[in-house]
């Protein structure tokens, strides 16, 4: 599995090629890795690849080493999914532009990224009026304890005020950036960014030392309307950014609430827009909740059994070495050798944590020197 990152990773190194053709090549042919070796032929059937990119990815397949590249971007990218892996979030698949890496720091939840933790989005304008903090306060609270997960993009402003809320109501929030996961934007969040790395979690598609730009922005929108079950707009003046993420949220069959207050206010403008434009209003919390309770479950009818969740539990307190090892063993079975090359670990290491893993009871081994999940 790690393998196959290592062509996700080079695929996004080519000029025009972007996470919306990416996600064709990638359908077109099962695999990246597949993709790349395929002829230029076959690559050109694929829609949106012409005959000038495919002269682009001839040259660069011929430049770019896959595997080594992989080897380099870890040392300061240690840690990302890419859509090939179990753990890369599942709702993000769903939409047309899924990043083809995507990086993050601090507490990773596997229910959240399987779909069976709700995450909601809180967006608003940096410059928000005492009605708008007080009331994305209240709801981001409200909202983490009942259980959902508040996604938003550590901007000034709405917000870092639903960020805050949620660390200081114990609950668990996810910061989308639009720099690296390693750099503070804005720099007065600096403890923001601490207490997210240390209580939550930090994500972006952009590598490590990437600093802002405002082109990464509208992109970055997209990205916490994706992993969203619901977009709740709290304030937004009429040419507001956090426009631009409800009208991904639609385009991605999100749901969209929003904050109505007075048109003489700028920042409730854009608000009043999208309510004209069928936008449910936020009214009471209790009111929010109950509409929200109504979103249907990803796997409607069906609930995780005792074990998944035994299992999903196990596998969020497995050691990184331990988890790249089960991560690259499939349900069909995955032969010891094979393993070995794709956890790219020792070999006595991977065989102690194939023995560890069996004993825990995420794996069986297979005759022949197989392995396979459970």
């Amino acid at each position: 599995m790690q393998q196959e990152s290592a062509y996700w990773l080079a695929w996004s190194k080519i000029p025009g090629v972007g996470p919306v053709l990416l996600k064709r090549v990638w359908q077109q042919f099962g695999s990246l890795e597949t993709a790349w070796k395929t002829s230029a032929t076959e690559l050109g059937q694929v829609e949106g690849i012409g005959a000038k990119l495919l002269n682009t990815i001839k040259q660069e397949r011929s430049q770019i080493n896959p595997l080594e590249l992989l080897e380099t971007h870890l040392e300061k990218n240690p840690q990302f999914w890419t859509p090939n892996q179990d753990t890369y979030p599942c709702l993000l698949l769903e939409i047309p532009s899924p990043p083809p890496l995507l990086y993050y720091q601090g507490q990773v939840n596997l229910l959240e990224n399987q779909g069976h933790t709700p995450l909601v989005g809180i967006v608003g304008t940096r410059y928000p009026t005492e009605h708008g903090r007080r009331w994305t306060r209240n709801i981001a609270i409200a909202l983490v304890k009942h259980g959902f997960t508040v996604v938003s993009g550590m901007a000034a402003g709405i917000d870092g005020i639903a960020h805050q809320a949620c660390l200081e109501a114990g609950g668990r929030t996810i910061a989308v950036l639009g720099t690296g996961v390693d750099m503070v934007y804005p720099s007065h969040h600096r403890q923001l960014h601490r207490d997210l790395q240390k209580d939550g979690l930090i994500i972006s598609e952009y590598p490590a030392g990437t600093p802002g730009d405002r082109r990464h922005f509208p992109a970055r929108n997209r990205i916490i309307a994706g992993l969203s079950r619901a977009v709740l707009v709290m304030e937004a003046p009429e040419k507001s950014g956090a426009l631009i993420t409800a009208r991904y949220a639609n385009e991605f069959c999100r749901d969209v609430y929003t904050l109505p207050n007075s048109p003489e206010v700028a920042q409730a403008r854009g608000c009043l827009r999208l309510i004209h434009q069928g936008a449910e209003m936020i009214v009471t919390e209790d009111e929010l909740l109950e509409m929200l309770g109504a979103i249907p479950e990803l796997d409607q009818g069906q609930q995780l059994s005792l074990f998944d969740m035994e299992k999903t539990e196990m596998l969020l307190k497995l050691d990184p070495e331990l988890l790249k090892i089960f991560q690259v063993i499939s349900t069909e079975g995955t032969s010891f050798d094979v393993i070995v090359e794709k956890a790219g670990l020792p070999t006595a290491q991977v065989s102690g944590g194939l023995l560890q893993l069996e004993l825990e009871g995420l794996i069986m081994q297979l005759p022949g020197m197989r392995y396979q999940k459970k």
